[in-house]
């Protein structure tokens, strides 16, 4: 949904951006784009305190509704798309005790929450060979090593020896040859 954001300058101030629909939802800026390109944020915040509060969200107002507002006068009006807030969801995964300390680790060494973790290694694997403006990118750049653990930790093992190397026990070269069913 498209919103009116009224966008107004006072001598000696800042860039002002108020929304009529949401009284005390504002923002500024030092110019007139950052105003503009900070309002967004401003209402989507300010829409998300709303949801979690449980207070209805107002349908947006016309220019027709608002062309008596007095706060309009000296203004610019224009509209900011305000993104129904996605709502999180709780999901049970199943793996072995060994891949989620690993993912544990994983996610410690990066500062993340397992479940920050394990869904930025999902979309990051899901967006393959996609551009780099599509994917999901990790805080740093994880070195050979780290990505040959993720695999491991996300990927269960299929080998006798790759599932051997995880619990750190060593087999003969032909029982490693086995695949685990």
């Amino acid at each position: 949904m498209e919103y009116i954001a009224y966008l107004h300058k006072e001598q000696d101030s800042d860039f002002g951006v108020s929304f009529p629909d949401f009284p005390g939802c504002a923002t500024a800026g030092k110019t007139l784009e950052e105003a503009r390109k900070l309002a967004p944020e401003a209402l989507a915040l300010h829409v998300a305190g709303m949801v979690e509060d449980g207070e209805v969200i107002p349908e947006p107002s016309s220019l027709d509704d608002l062309a008596d507002d007095p706060d309009m006068r000296g203004a610019v009006a224009f509209l900011v798309s305000a993104e129904a807030p996605e709502k999180t969801i709780r999901i049970n995964i199943t793996a072995r005790e060994s891949q989620i300390a690993e993912i544990d680790r994983l996610a410690e060494s990066e500062k993340m929450t397992r479940s920050a973790f394990i869904i930025r290694m999902a979309l990051q694997r899901a967006s393959g060979p996609a551009s780099p403006s599509k994917r999901v990118k990790p805080k740093s750049k994880p070195g050979k090593k780290l990505k040959s653990q993720i695999q491991r930790a996300i990927a269960p093992p299929r080998t006798v020896r790759e599932q051997n190397l995880i619990h750190g026990k060593t087999l003969s070269s032909k029982r490693q040859r086995s695949v685990v069913a």
